[in-house]
């Protein structure tokens, strides 16, 4: 998978659907902010990143400390900014991939590893489309990656639990053409989790296609709407929900 690629292209759809809307639009799927939040927090993560590969930061870094992290106030200027982040990052990145930085929730890792961060765009793309009462169709392999990367964060992340030692949650996508991808077997307990890929059981377990997977995991739907099968101990999915926020 494509993850620079990917990035220029989730950019650019945000950035399509902010050019005609009115940017004071209310997002419900993240109470108190509007469009402005979402155009401000999507477009300055990959300056953020830029600056932390650039300098080779081996240390948490202040988003404010951003270099360029602030959008220009008029509406022309904001999308042009918007636009350029993720390229700054992918030059950024290109010089060294494999150059150690500091991540937020996963240590030191490979320069490589902030343009994988896509996958928050796609779902701030998901939030805009939301508010704006648009389609958000997510391809599933790129949503399958999504809940990879999204369970990776949470390995490194502590409080992420489940309800009791050795607690299991299953994931299947429905999709064709996933193959092993497209499943995740969640163990944990009351401090900790760790996943891996293939087909199996669990307490609860999820199926659906992958891009109502991944906005299940995420928050942007309810999961219990008809979208997705839930079978076993619905605790383990509430308690997941409860202590999965990032």
């Amino acid at each position: 998978m494509d993850h620079g690629a990917l990035l220029l292209e989730q950019n650019r759809l945000l950035a399509d659907l902010l050019g005609e809307a009115d940017w004071s639009t209310p997002v419900p799927t993240c109470p108190g902010w509007t469009l402005t939040q979402i155009m401000r927090h999507v477009g300055r993560a990959p300056r953020w990143a830029t600056t932390i590969v650039r300098t080779r930061a081996q240390e948490a870094l202040d988003p404010r400390e951003a270099e360029g992290g602030r959008p220009p106030a008029d509406r022309d200027g904001a999308l042009a900014w918007f636009r350029q982040g993720p390229r700054l990052l992918l030059e950024a990145v290109a010089d060294d991939p494999e150059a150690r930085v500091w991540t937020t929730a996963a240590g030191l890792q490979p320069a490589r590893w902030w343009v994988r961060r896509l996958h928050e765009a796609v779902v701030h793309w998901v939030d805009a489309a939301i508010a704006l009462g648009v389609d958000h169709p997510i391809e599933p392999a790129l949503a399958a990656d999504g809940i990879s990367e999204w369970l990776d964060l949470l390995v490194a992340l502590p409080g992420v639990a489940m309800p009791r030692d050795g607690s299991t949650m299953h994931l299947h996508a429905t999709d064709e053409g996933l193959g092993a991808d497209g499943e995740w077997t969640i163990r944990g307990g009351p401090s900790r989790i760790d996943w891996e890929h293939g087909h199996g059981f669990g307490d609860v377990a999820l199926s659906g296609n992958a891009a109502d997977l991944l906005l299940a995991v995420m928050r942007r739907i309810p999961g219990d709407d008809g979208r997705l099968v839930i079978a076993g101990e619905r605790e383990h999915w509430t308690t997941w929900l409860a202590n999965t926020a990032y």
